[in-house]
C-alpha cells in the first residue's frame, strides 16, 4: 500500500512487500538506522519509546525494542503512552532520543516510527536523511552478547505530564473548577482513554462522559479531528447537555472541540483560542504552518507581536518558533506548541489553557466561537500516482497564476487578494493537500476545486 519517509518519521501500512510497506524488516532497518545515529553522536546509550493504541502497537513496540537493544542501547519503555508524553519523558530521562510508535491520525492499517533527538524534538532533515542512507545500506554494528542493552520500564509519565500542565503558570485550575463544566471527550479507542480524564480531573473537571474508550486500536470512526468524524461526539454533547465537547486524535497531539449545541468551535480556531489567551498574557510572536488560517496573524497583530508562517511540519514550525522567539505555535490541524513547556504539540496543555481561556468567558463556548473571525478553509486531497513529478506540475500551475503572489517555500502556495490557496504533498499520506481559505465557503471550495481542476488537467 505505501511507505513514506518523511519529516514526519518513517509511516507505512503494515503487511506487504518489504520496501513498499511498514513490513517487520523495515522496521528493524530503520530502527538499527536510528540507533546507530544515536550511537555516533554521543556516549548517552538510553532511549525513551511509547506507542498509541494501535493494532500494531505490541508487535512494533516488541521489534523497536529487540533492535535497539540488540544495538548495545538501553531503553525505557514508556508503554501505551501519547506523543507529547514521550517527547517530555527524554527530557525528564536525559535520554538521548526516542522513538513514538504511531501513525498519529491515519486510519488502524498504518504505523509509524516518530523519531526525537535528545531534546524530546523530532530529527532534522538533515539528520533523517542521513538515517534513510543508513538503512538503504543496512550497513549495522550490533554490540556482542556481553553489551547487549536492557529495558526498564518508565514510571510515572502520565502523573508528571498532568502535573506540568496543572502547574503551568498560564492554567487556572481554580478558575476551571469554578465553573463545573460538564465534558464529553471523543478519545477515538487510543490513549486518550487513558491520559485525558485524568488530566480532567486535575483542572477541577468531574462531571466527565467519554466516548470509544476501549483502547482497541479499532477505531470507531476515521481517527483524523474533522468534523464529519465528530458526529457521534457532536450528538453526544446534545444529548448529555455538555458545556463541551473534546476530540483528540490516537496519539493525543491533536485537539478540536465542539459547542454546547453540537457545532464545531473548529479545529482551526484551537491555536487560534489559546493563543488569543497567552498574547493577552505575555508579549510576544506566533507561528504556524502556511496551511493555517489567517486568523492567527490578525491575533498576534492585535496584541502586538508578530505573526511568522513555517512550512508544513512540526519540525518546520519548531524551527521557525526558535527562530523568530515565538511564545506560542502550531498547526492549524489542532495541535498546540507551547516552548517554555517543550516544543511539540501537545493537547494536555492545549485542554488546559483552552479552559482556563473559556472560564473567563460568561455565555458558553458557541459565544466564545463568536470572539473570532468565521474564516473558512476548504481542505481537500487528491491521491497521487507513482512516479509523479509533482516539481513539474506545480512549476506548470505556477506559470499559470504568474500573475499572483506565489509562496513556493512549501509546494505552492497562491494569493488573491485576501483568500489564498496551498497545494502541497502530505508528509503523512501518499496524496496532495489543497487548503484554500476565505471568508466565505462557497469562494473556499470554489478556488479549491479550480486549482484540483487544474491538476487533473496538467496530469
Amino acid at each position: 500500500m505505501a511507505l513514506i519517509k518523511s519529516i514526519s518519521g518513517i509511516r507505512g501500512t503494515i503487511g506487504g512487500k518489504t520496501g513498499e510497506n511498514l513490513t517487520p524488516l523495515d522496521i528493524v532497518r530503520f530502527t538499527a538506522a536510528y540507533g546507530e545515529w544515536l550511537l555516533q553522536r554521543s556516549s548517552n546509550k538510553t532511549v525513551v519509546i511509547g506507542r498509541d493504541g494501535r493494532i500494531s502497537g505490541l508487535m512494533v513496540q516488541q521489534l523497536v525494542v529487540n533492535t535497539l537493544t540488540s544495538l548495545g542501547i538501553h531503553v525505557i519503555d514508556a508503554g501505551l503512552s501519547t506523543t507529547p508524553t514521550v517527547e517530555l519523558a527524554v527530557l525528564w530521562e536525559k535520554a538521548a532520543g526516542g522513538i513514538i510508535i504511531t501513525a498519529s491520525h491515519n486510519p488502524k492499517e498504518w504505523n509509524a516510527l516518530k523519531l526525537l533527538n535528545e531534546s524530546g524534538e523530532f530529527i532534522s532533515g538533515e539528520d533523517g536523511a542521513w538515517i534513510l542512507e543508513k538503512a538503504a545500506k543496512e550497513d549495522f554494528h550490533f554490540s556482542s552478547v556481553d553489551k547487549l542493552g536492557t529495558v526498564t520500564e518508565g514510571v510515572g509519565y502520565l502523573q508528571k505530564h498532568v502535573e506540568a500542565v496543572t502547574n503551568y503558570p498560564l492554567v487556572e485550575v481554580e478558575r476551571i473548577r469554578g465553573k463545573n463544566f460538564k465534558v464529553v471527550v471523543d478519545v477515538v479507542n487510543s490513549t486518550g482513554a487513558l491520559f485525558i480524564p485524568p488530566l480532567l480531573e486535575a483542572l477541577g473537571v468531574s462531571n466527565i462522559i467519554l466516548l470509544n474508550e476501549e483502547i482497541t486500536g479499532k477505531f470507531a470512526h476515521s481517527p483524523e479531528p474533522l468534523p464529519e468524524n465528530l458526529t457521534e461526539l457532536s450528538a453526544a454533547v446534545r444529548k448529555h447537555r455538555a458545556d463541551i465537547g473534546i476530540a483528540v486524535d490516537p496519539d493525543v497531539d491533536r485537539l478540536c472541540f465542539v459547542c454546547e449545541d453540537g457545532s464545531m468551535f473548529g479545529e482551526e480556531y484551537t491555536l487560534v483560542a489559546v493563543a488569543d489567551y497567552v498574547l493577552s498574557k505575555r508579549l510576544g510572536n506566533s507561528v504556524s504552518n502556511m496551511s493555517s488560517t489567517k486568523a492567527l496573524k490578525e491575533i498576534t497583530l492585535k496584541h502586538g507581536g508578530e505573526y511568522f508562517p513555517s512550512a508544513v511540519g512540526e519540525v518546520n514550525v519548531v524551527s521557525k518558533m526558535k527562530e523568530v522567539g515565538a511564545v506560542i505555535g502550531g498547526e492549524g490541524n489542532g495541535g498546540i506548541i507551547i516552548p517554555d513547556l517543550h516544543y511539540g504539540r501537545d493537547a494536555l496543555i492545549g485542554i488546559g489553557l483552552f479552559l482556563s481561556a473559556l472560564s473567563y468567558h460568561k455565555n458558553g463556548l458557541k459565544s466564545f466561537r463568536t470572539r473570532y473571525p468565521d474564516y473558512f478553509i476548504s481542505k481537500n486531497k487528491i491521491e497521487l500516482e507513482n512516479g509523479l513529478d509533482l516539481n513539474v506540475l506545480f512549476e506548470k500551475i505556477r506559470k499559470k497564476y504568474k500573475n499572483q503572489p506565489v509562496n513556493t517555500e512549501d509546494g505552492l502556495k497562491i494569493e488573491f487578494d485576501s483568500d489564498w490557496v496551498h497545494l502541497r504533498s502530505s508528509n503523512t499520506e501518499p496524496i496532495i493537500r489543497i487548503y484554500a481559505e476565505s471568508s466565505f465557503e462557497t469562494t473556499a471550495n470554489n478556488i479549491a476545486l479550480r486549482l484540483m481542476q487544474d491538476i487533473k488537467e496538467f496530469l
